[in-house]
């Protein structure tokens, strides 16, 4: 069974208050594209299928072109809610959408309907698990396990477990059901102890208290995952597709793309990425003066580009204006005034996550680390903050 792997797609998300629909609308189609060129029969979408919890109704609109598109007459596509999705919200058109061979998973234990359909069917469903089958007879067993929500973390069933006993039980509940022994998927939107996080990502897992051990993943064919915008891989087959998108400045360079891979009863076969053309890249430029950035902004068209000038006295508004309208797609203006050492830091903040400048105030006062509660404290206040 030929299967696509994408994640992250964070539809209704804005650069800097720049609209990003348009990209994302043409990234979708370019995935709808791979679909029909590499003959995918199973479209696996990982979660963070939106940006916020109250996705606008343009940001509704485009998920449900696009599924419906991806999906077509002959192929499922399965998704799952992530932590910026909410998944009531995400799964409220299960039911019609099942019938267009559309299958959404939150964390509500909904049990999907089954339709007969031309082309891939899902053959066999429960609230941790489903099962596909092709025209060739060829199944393929997914095991399900969107990312937690409070309300699941906190719920009564076992209070006392920690967050890996959680994982863990959540897992086997899902792998349990694979009786048949058939090739299998772990589908999941978590944080895998070791991934490399980008800007674009929110403080997650506050500072490592909700990390996934590599060894708790199930021994299945293929780990399906979402959550980390760079595509990284663990163990071979277990492997985050990344964002569709460059969706923060650190992320300048990197190629997105989607994985496709072939799954029978021999394992994984012919596993490759896709690269992703559409949508705009982003860019970064450092220059010493106003005068200077000129030239470099007028070479990048149609980008979006941050700005670091190394500044000996404040711009002033004219040159703020020409600036920005040497390039339109200028999104941030970073000046550092001039001063040697404090200037060379001053870049190296701009770079820092939360947790790191965090880490590092409180080490310049206690000349210690920062305790680990508090490090949890201050992560859990700035992700609140930025949910807002």
């Amino acid at each position: 069974m030929k299967i696509l792997h994408t994640s992250d797609w964070h539809i209704g998300k804005r650069l800097a208050g720049r609209e990003r629909l348009n990209e994302q609308r043409a990234v979708l189609d370019e995935i709808a594209a791979i679909c029909e060129r590499e003959s995918v029969e199973l479209v696996l979408v990982a979660g963070d299928v939106f940006d916020t919890f109250l996705p606008s109704a343009e940001a509704e609109g485009e998920f449900f072109r696009a599924v419906k598109k991806i999906a077509g007459e002959n192929r499922c596509l399965l998704a799952i809610s992530g932590n910026h999705d909410d998944y009531m919200r995400l799964t409220a058109a299960a039911a019609l959408a099942e019938e267009q061979g559309i299958y959404l998973y939150g964390n509500a234990e909904r049990i999907p309907r089954l339709y007969p359909r031309k082309g891939l069917r899902a053959s066999e469903a429960g609230a941790h698990h489903i099962v596909f089958v092709n025209e060739r007879g060829e199944e393929v067993f997914v095991n399900v396990l969107p990312y937690p929500n409070e309300a699941r973390l906190k719920e009564d069933k076992a209070p006392e477990e920690s967050f890996s006993d959680k994982m863990r039980r959540w897992i086997e509940a899902g792998q349990r059901e694979n009786a048949r022994a058939l090739p299998s998927v772990f589908l999941s939107h978590l944080f895998v102890a070791g991934g490399a996080v980008s800007e674009s990502e929110r403080e997650i897992d506050l500072g490592g208290a909700r990390a996934v051990p590599l060894e708790l993943l199930p021994a299945c064919d293929y780990s399906a995952l979402g959550h980390l915008h760079k595509r990284q891989a663990f163990r071979g087959n277990v492997v985050y597709s990344g964002s569709i998108l460059q969706y923060a400045f650190d992320e300048v360079g990197a190629e997105k793309s989607v994985t496709v891979f072939d799954l029978d009863k021999q394992g994984v076969h012919g596993l490759h990425t896709v690269p992703l053309t559409a949508g705009r890249k982003l860019v970064r430029l450092t220059e010493s003066d106003a005068e200077r950035a000129m030239g470099p902004l007028r070479s990048y068209e149609d980008c979006y580009i941050e700005l670091t000038l190394l500044l000996s006295e404040p711009l002033t508004a004219q040159q703020v204006r020409a600036l920005r309208e040497a390039n339109e797609g200028l999104v941030s203006i970073v000046p550092v005034l001039s001063g040697g050492a404090e200037e060379e830091l001053a870049v190296q903040r701009r770079q820092m996550s939360a947790r790191e400048l965090f880490a590092a105030y409180y080490k310049s006062l206690y000349a210690e680390e920062p305790p680990q509660p508090l490090m949890e404290l201050f992560l859990s206040l700035s992700e609140d903050a930025d949910e807002t």
